[in-house]
C-alpha cells in the first residue's frame, strides 16, 4: 500500500471537513449556540465558551492537518474529537430528542439528527485512524527509502 497517497488523501478529506465545519459555525456563532441548546446536555452558562472552544479547535485542527506537521498527533486529536461527536449524537438519539439541525456545519448547511448521523462521525474516526497510521509509516526512515 502506498501510504504517502493514503495519507495525502486522508489529510485533504479530514482537513476539508474540519475547515467546512469551522467556517460554517464561525459565520453564525449565535446560531451554533442555539443548536447546542437543543441537545440539552450543557448548562446555559457553558454554551458560548463551548461554541467558541469547538469552533476554535476545528480551525486549529484543520490548519494543523492541512499543513501536515506532527501529523500523527493532529490525526489523534481529530480522531478523539470525532469520537466525542459520535458519542454525543448517540446519547442524544438514545434520549429520543428530535433535532432539526445537528450543528455539524453550523446553521448554513443544516443536517437533521438521524440514526445514521453518528455513523458519519465514526467513518471520520476511521479515516483519522488511517491518517495516523499513514503519518507514522511515512515518518519511518525505511519507508522513505523504499519510496
Amino acid at each position: 500500500m502506498n501510504w504517502t497517497v493514503v495519507t495525502w488523501c486522508c489529510r485533504l478529506l479530514i482537513g476539508g471537513v474540519l475547515l467546512a465545519s469551522a467556517l460554517g459555525k464561525s459565520l453564525a456563532l449565535q446560531g451554533f449556540v442555539d443548536v447546542l441548546v437543543t441537545y440539552r446536555l450543557f448548562p446555559d452558562w457553558s454554551l458560548w465558551p463551548l461554541a467558541l472552544g469547538i469552533t476554535g479547535i476545528e480551525w486549529v485542527l484543520a490548519a494543523w492537518i492541512l499543513v501536515g506537521r506532527q501529523l500523527s498527533t493532529g490525526a489523534l486529536i481529530a480522531l478523539s474529537l470525532n469520537g466525542l461527536y459520535a458519542i454525543g449524537l448517540i446519547i442524544t438519539l438514545l434520549r429520543g430528542l428530535d433535532l432539526p439541525n445537528c450543528g455539524c456545519y453550523g446553521v448554513f448547511f443544516p443536517q437533521p439528527l438521524r440514526w445514521y448521523s453518528p455513523l458519519e462521525d465514526l467513518v471520520l474516526v476511521g479515516i483519522c485512524a488511517l491518517l495516523r497510521i499513514g503519518a507514522n509509516r511515512s515518518d519511518r526512515p525505511l519507508d522513505k527509502m523504499a519510496q
